[in-house]
């Protein structure tokens, strides 16, 4: 992806800056409507947003506070936040909180009712525990109020349905989508080339051009899925691979993580990381994964199409020019299953009336076509956002010529599988998420390591489960 330097503004002399004041004070004086440059500015920033048939000041005066993960695509949405301070009147602070620690900040926040946080960057996985204790609003009146909200100007329809579906429970929206992904597949092209492979269209296949590929002795490996363990690690991979053995997470109303096709779904992505991973996969994330293709190690990996980042720095990346992307693999059922993913804005239960509309205008701001453009190709610094949530972006021809340095397919496979490839249901969307994804994601190491066989790690979870259900 090609940087962009930010212009560099030079400082006037004292002397001229002192001139210069002078005159736009003596203009003002003159004539009480000039409008100064900065308000101009300021106007012509804000004059996208005044299309949208709302009153924009209407919670003038409240003050937010938004939790966030220190991640660039939120670092781009802070940079640009003065615009909606100007447009609302509402001042927003923001809190960037490590990924492994904002689950429990928010938690600890909805739980006590003390409002500190008004939204905060949320896993789709906590919206059945924070609708179960009503620590969350609906957002359905919101979006369906025309005084909070211009249904043609936000156009919700726009923005990914399987991220809304993603947000929602029990028929209900929960949150707004702001940045997500989808996994796909990332190929060396020029070492597939050479071996006369195309992109795997099934998960047989995909084993295939690993084997074709994997040359340990000469450092390189045919593939590698993340396997550290974590509830959003390699239970971000193992869902995929189970839905598309043919698992179902509920038998009835019973959650059954030990079914024939879970074993067999485990048994593969055991069977394929002994044999065409790098040994350490096993304690590898995300980070990792896309390190070790970059420099060249690896032919293959599935994966968030947002890593692609790392692939293409120049000053990092030895694969530049030598990436291709495609779907997720056809399991034995002929079912595609991509992970989905998405960082949604929910609005805290605990806040007054008018807090929560200055949350709502934020959330609406955030996720509008607008912004979303202005923190990606617009945004002036070097990280341009790829998780934007609305398909027209995806398709609007600044987005793709951004993209188009990315690697081929780029586009087409992470958009083919956001609208064709996704499951609101890949993992099991229960209140005691937090509990259950932890022990499976256990379960599943102890079988990629070795210390037990994918039945016995699978039986014990489930029976482990059954106690987290019960209590």
């Amino acid at each position: 992806m090609t940087k962009r330097r930010a212009s560099t503004l030079q400082r006037p002399g004292r002397r001229r800056m002192l001139k210069q004041t002078a005159a736009l004070g003596a203009a003002t004086l003159a004539a009480p409507y000039v409008i100064s440059s900065a308000h101009a500015q300021a106007n012509a920033d804000i004059a996208p947003y005044a299309n949208a048939k709302i009153n924009w000041r209407q919670a003038e005066g409240e003050s937010i506070t938004v939790a966030v993960i220190p991640a660039s695509y939120f670092e781009n949405l802070i940079a640009v936040a003065p615009t909606f301070e100007a447009l609302t009147g509402v001042k927003v602070r923001f809190e960037k909180v490590p990924p492994g620690q904002i689950r429990q900040k928010a938690m600890l926040d909805l739980s006590s009712k003390t409002g500190t946080y008004a939204t905060s960057a949320t896993d789709p996985m906590y919206y059945p525990l924070y609708v179960s204790n009503k620590w969350i609003e609906p957002i359905d009146h919101y979006l369906s109020d025309s005084t909070l909200t211009d249904a043609k100007w936000f156009d919700n329809d726009d923005i990914f349905k399987a991220w809304r579906d993603a947000n929602s429970y029990e028929g209900k929206p929960y949150a707004v989508p702001y940045d997500g992904e989808v996994t796909v597949q990332v190929y060396r092209k020029d070492l597939y080339d050479a071996k006369g492979l195309k992109a795997a269209d099934t998960l047989d296949e995909f084993l295939k051009n690993a084997a074709a590929i994997n040359d340990p002795a000469n450092r390189i490996y045919g593939m590698a899925l993340r396997g550290f363990a974590g509830a959003g690690q390699n239970m971000y991979i193992y869902p995929s691979l189970f839905r598309e053995f043919g698992g179902q997470w509920f038998h009835g109303k019973k959650l059954v993580v030990d079914s024939p096709e879970a074993v067999r779904a485990l048994d593969w992505y055991v069977d394929a990381e002994t044999r065409y991973a790098p040994p350490a996969v096993r304690n590898w994330n995300w980070p990792d994964i896309a390190d070790a293709f970059s420099q060249g190690t690896l032919g293959c990996y599935i994966d968030a199409h947002s890593s692609a980042s790392v692939l293409v720095n120049p000053e990092k990346s030895k694969v530049v020019g030598k990436i291709a992307f495609a779907r997720w693999p056809k399991g034995p059922t002929g079912k595609r299953c991509t992970s989905i993913w998405n960082w949604g804005f929910p609005i805290n239960a605990a806040l007054s009336d008018k807090q929560k509309k200055a949350t709502w205008l934020f959330i609406t701001w955030a996720a509008s076509g607008e912004t979303q453009a202005r923190t990606s190709w617009k945004f002036a610094g070097p990280a341009k956002r790829t998780g934007l949530n609305r398909r027209s972006l995806w398709k609007a021809p600044e987005f793709v010529a951004m993209t188009k340095e990315i690697g081929p397919n780029f586009v087409d496979a992470a958009l083919t599988s956001l609208e064709q490839d996704t499951d609101v249901d890949w993992r099991p969307r229960v209140p005691q998420w937090p509990a259950v994804g932890d022990t499976m994601a256990t379960a599943i190491q102890e079988a990629l390591v070795g210390q037990k066989k994918s039945k016995q790690a699978l039986d014990e979870a489930q029976a482990r489960i059954d106690q987290i259900l019960k209590g």
